[in-house]
């Protein structure tokens, strides 16, 4: 049977699905994004994903040629795209997003934007990224860090299977921190892993500048691949070369905390932004719920000179999943590695929902020190937290009132 009608006709239906495929494409990444709400005098979300499988060019998917694949079906499908890298080049805001084939592998790919907020547009190619003596299986979640040595660094994920897994185990992995750098996210050179003291490593960032000469990192020592063991939270150690990264010692910077947002596990998110009052971080908690693992953002602050000193560490999340952020891949999760802060004080903060998208919310430098100089700790007990919350509301009802 042949025709129109039956959707086999392999000329026109090539050429109508062709152009449906070219139109949907550029209308979605044209159309604009405006904020979703007036916020919490803290952040604005914006509308739209920013990212999503939608976004990666319709020609990495379908073979165009029509002499192979006359009626034009996905040949290599993109399952999600999410917890992306940013940074800023020129006028461009640039994001190496979390790729993921439905083959569940996962590679980055670089997508810029004249705002921000919209128009994000990937590259023509992913990145190649090149492997080391041992290729990984898997590499995910990089952080970019526009160091003073002149190099961007990517620092990922790197995920390959645990050697010493019984036979027939297809799951025990090992992760460790990649290192690559690079001078304008095309051409990248490879670097030998980062080597520390923990059995597993994830969640490694570079800080931006030298300490006492030597590159800082933030890491996350952990005993599993999941499971922390006694990892205690965010870590912090130097090492002398880059070009060879060994961390010997890592010190705790933020600890894991009973019945807390970060009572499960912690991790650094973005390299941290450098303020007169200290560097602002954010980083991602996780706490066990009765639906499993919750994953928000909070931010912290640490000293100018002693990086690895906490200083102001307000208490709760500064952003949680909401909406169709709740659902996807991995439900319940918000997770980001990429910030970006403008000359004019405004801080973009992209942020992957459920290993499914990336988000884009606004805030400024202003606002986000408010919020960590004046926001109060966590007292760590319901009683104590009452306490704080009944001293604001006598401090609000004598306003209100005019007394």
């Amino acid at each position: 049977m042949t025709g129109s009608n039956t959707g086999f006709d392999a000329g026109a239906g090539f050429d109508e699905r062709l152009s449906a495929l070219q139109e949907s494409y550029e209308a979605l990444l044209e159309r604009p994004n405006d904020p979703a709400d007036e916020g919490n005098g803290l952040f604005v979300r914006y509308r739209y994903p920013v990212l999503t499988a939608d976004h990666v060019p319709y020609f990495w998917r379908y073979d165009l040629d029509r002499a192979t694949n006359p009626l034009l079906i996905e040949r290599m499908g993109i399952n999600t795209v999410f917890n992306a890298g940013a940074i800023k080049l020129g006028e461009r805001y640039l994001l190496v997003g979390r790729v993921e084939g439905t083959d569940r592998k996962s590679f980055f790919a670089v997508a810029e934007s004249p705002n921000g907020v919209d128009r994000f547009r990937f590259r023509d190619y992913p990145i190649s990224m090149p492997e080391t003596d041992n290729p990984d299986v898997n590499v995910y979640d990089m952080r970019l860090t526009a160091h003073e040595d002149g190099w961007i660094y990517g620092v990922f994920c790197t995920e390959r299977k645990d050697p010493d897994a019984p036979s027939g185990d297809t799951v025990a992995a090992v992760a460790q921190a990649g290192i690559a750098r690079t001078k304008d996210l095309v051409a990248w050179e490879r670097l030998p892993d980062l080597v520390t003291p923990s059995a597993q490593q994830r969640n490694a960032v570079l800080h931006p500048e030298f300490v006492d000469g030597k590159y800082g990192f933030y890491t996350r020592p952990q005993e599993g691949f999941i499971d922390t063991g006694s990892g205690g939270g965010i870590g912090w150690g130097l090492c002398d070369d880059i070009t060879r990264a060994v961390v010997s010692h890592e010190r705790i910077v933020d600890p894991r905390i009973y019945h807390t947002v970060k009572e499960m596990k912690n991790g650094q998110g973005p390299p941290p932004l450098k303020t007169p009052e200290g560097w602002l971080h954010l980083a991602h908690g996780v706490c066990h719920t009765a639906a499993g693992l919750r994953y928000v953002l909070y931010v912290f602050m640490t000293d100018l000179r002693e990086p690895w000193r906490v200083t102001h560490a307000p208490g709760g999340y500064f952003m949680a999943p909401r909406r169709q952020e709740r659902v996807g891949d991995v439900s319940n999760v918000l997770f980001s590695n990429g910030w970006i802060a403008d000359p004019d004080g405004s801080v973009f903060i992209y942020y992957g929902s459920s290993d499914t998208r990336v988000h884009v919310a606004r805030s400024s430098v202003e606002r986000l020190l408010e919020f960590v100089l004046h926001t109060p700790l966590d007292p760590l007990r319901s009683a104590a937290c009452v306490t704080q919350r009944v001293s604001m509301i006598e401090r609000n009802l004598k306003v209100l009132r005019g007394s």
